[in-house]
């Protein structure tokens, strides 16, 4: 099932709020917009301004960035890097093309990623950026991924734009108000 916040395009059609997604289709986010594929065993966030094709048992990212959980297996490509998961456990990781700069965050469990020439096994925290060769640059991350109940929610890139996104709009509603000119009594 995809769900959408924003445009979504499903297919070159704009998304009314829910579909079916079926093997060989396109989805598209625009600007400010993300999308979310629950698929039996798997589920797929897709990151604003990004193209991926879905197929079931794969996705192929165009451009953007998609994260993934999977205890099916579903497997990620873009370019020629292909990620897969090492088991049947639950897998989590994020795959990101933008401008030709291919990256893969390793997040739970293992995986095996591909980038043309050679491979690379990750786990949490791991990060590959493949290089012109086709090679793959293994780094770990600073300090790792955070283990679910570790770290601190407030240090991802959403939830700090969610917050300002929120107070934005709690400073316009307090100055917009129409029944006080003013947040005090006391004018300034």
């Amino acid at each position: 099932m995809l769900r959408g916040q924003g445009q979504v395009w499903l297919n070159g059609k704009l998304l009314p709020r829910s579909s079916a997604v079926f093997p060989g289709d396109l989805i598209q986010t625009q600007p400010e917009s993300v999308a979310t594929v629950e698929a039996s065993g798997s589920s797929l966030i897709v990151m604003p301004n990004s193209l991926l094709k879905f197929s079931g048992t794969s996705v192929l990212l165009e451009h953007g960035v998609v994260s993934v959980g999977t205890s099916q297996g579903l497997v990620a490509q873009t370019g020629q890097v292909t990620v897969t998961p090492a088991s049947a456990k639950w897998t989590e990781f994020e795959l990101a093309d933008a401008n030709g700069a291919i990256q893969v965050i390793a997040r739970k469990g293992a995986m095996t990623v591909d980038c043309g020439k050679d491979t690379a096994s990750l786990t949490e925290g791991d990060e590959v950026t493949p290089d012109d060769s086709g090679r793959c640059r293994k780094r770990r991350r600073a300090g790792g991924a955070p283990t679910a109940g570790h770290g601190s929610i407030f240090t991802d890139p959403y939830v700090q734009g969610g917050v300002l996104a929120g107070g934005g709009v709690l400073i316009c509603l307090l100055l917009c108000s129409s029944s006080k000119p003013f947040v005090s009594q006391w004018k300034p």
